[in-house]
């Protein structure tokens, strides 16, 4: 019987885990790499502090953040649930799935804070932690359809086959806290044994010329943040492929849930599939808006680490150099929203019997580029009036996936959403493009951007 609550752990649980994984990975590599890269790590020790106590403080954040991750999520679940009459989502059940997404988060942090002590940059910790993931996603996606051995030497395998709201199995939640807990062992041991600031993988020469997109802003600004951002756009061309994946039993899963049919722009002319592909497109925008906004934030932390006065003091305008994030920052956004958007047709088209086209699900996305753009736009303004501030853009997306997304679910007030530029852009295909509210956001976008870049030349650098 595939009742909602198995089919919520079938095609959500992956997808959670992804997400717990990237949050973890990033976490661990900012406390450790990044804290040796800019001399905070350097100073700690400097006082009567032991060697592995920066590592130890980052294994008890780990612990103590997966589990608050994982109660959360698993009361919400049971919340939701059950007083919405899906009785198949029940305690048990959304505790072990909770369980589980804390389990996926915290063998990630485990391997990145292993290969933290192998790279010798934050940029490379990231780079092997996010090839470990994908490797782990690869070999979980052959291991389902070929040898199961290849699912369960992955953490995301081993996670999937506890059959959460089925038959709840908890042996594989202990075996991944039983790996996490040797690979947490082995980083203490490596970190024991390297000096500050080395790692045990040499890095490789670079070259003896820079390359000429190296010599401009832009091409600098790229470089600085690459392995990030293409970390990024592959975590979203895999959530894309995660909802995309649900689409094949979609139509007979709503035709059966009242409560979801209820969240859904009663629409006539359109199938529920179609309904739900709106609602998904805008959830993936207010997700891709977050590699957009590192990128452009980057610009704050270079000067805070004072490296900026270098590119300054040589000729290089202030306005070009954000100039140069800001356009990095809009290309990043819209190939954020392309490929989620292509993840999630390429999934949909090989389990529907009458896939969604192509063109109508790009279409759906790029019509979330201008609130994007807004964003972006908000984050320069307050990086060139109010630095100390910049922190706030992040409190506004939080805003604007609670207004516009959970706002559908608990039937919040309209004007909440509108003070979101998300709140603004259509659910296609639901809804038809507004040429007019697009104009609207991408002048509001500009405006926010010129005004940033203004004051971004006139005020003094602040390390």
């Amino acid at each position: 019987d595939y009742t909602v609550g198995a089919m919520v752990g079938h095609q959500m649980l992956l997808f959670s885990a992804l997400a717990a994984a990237i949050m973890n990975m990033l976490m661990v590599s900012r406390h450790t790499r990044d804290a040796e890269e800019e001399g905070r790590q350097e100073l700690i020790r400097s006082f009567s502090v032991g060697r592995l106590a920066n590592l130890r403080s980052q294994l008890t954040l780990s612990v103590s953040v997966n589990l608050a991750l994982a109660l959360l999520i698993g009361i919400s679940l049971f919340a939701c649930g059950v007083p919405c009459g899906v009785q198949s989502v029940d305690l048990p059940g959304s505790l072990l799935y909770g369980v589980l997404v804390g389990a996926a988060g915290f063998i990630f942090s485990a391997i990145t804070a292993l290969l933290a002590q192998l790279a010798q940059t934050s940029r490379g910790t990231l780079g092997y932690a996010f090839a470990a993931l994908g490797l782990a996603y690869l070999m979980r996606a052959v291991g389902d359809v070929g040898p199961e051995a290849l699912s369960l030497g992955s953490p995301l395998g081993l996670i999937l086959r506890s059959q959460v709201y089925v038959n709840n199995l908890w042996w594989p939640v202990l075996l991944v806290w039983g790996i996490s807990a040797v690979l947490w062992w082995g980083a203490f041991e490596l970190n024991s044994r390297r000096d500050l600031g080395a790692g045990l993988i040499p890095s490789k020469a670079g070259r003896s010329h820079a390359s000429a997109l190296l010599s401009t802003p832009l091409g600098l600004a790229l470089r600085l943040q690459q392995t990030t951002v293409l970390g990024w756009l592959c975590g979203l061309f895999i959530l894309g492929m995660s909802y995309g994946s649900v689409f094949g039993d979609l139509e007979m899963f709503l035709a059966g849930n009242e409560f979801l049919r209820d969240i859904l722009p009663a629409t006539v002319g359109f199938s529920l599939t179609e309904q739900f592909l709106g609602m998904i497109i805008l959830v993936m925008a207010m997700l891709a808006v977050v590699p957009a906004l590192l990128t452009v934030g980057k610009l704050r932390k270079e000067e805070q680490a004072g490296r900026l006065e270098h590119l300054l003091a040589r000729g290089v305008s202030r306005q070009r150099l954000v100039g140069s994030f800001i356009a990095l920052s809009v290309l990043v956004g819209v190939v954020s929203m392309v490929l989620s958007s292509l993840g999630l047709w390429a999934a949909a088209n090989a389990v529907m019997e009458t896939p969604i086209e192509v063109k109508v699900v790009i279409q759906a996305g790029l019509a979330q580029l201008p609130a994007i753009a807004v964003m972006i736009g908000f984050a320069v303004l307050l990086i060139g009036f109010w630095p100390k501030g910049t922190g706030l853009v992040w409190a506004y997306l939080g805003y604007s996936i609670f207004a516009v997304y959970f706002g559908i679910l608990v039937q919040l007030p309209q004007w909440m959403a509108s003070l979101s530029p998300f709140g603004h852009s259509p659910q296609m295909p639901v809804e038809p493009f507004d040429p007019p509210a697009a104009i609207g956001l991408l002048v509001v976008s500009v405006l926010l951007s010129a005004l940033g870049v203004q004051g971004y030349k006139k005020r003094d650098m602040q390390n």
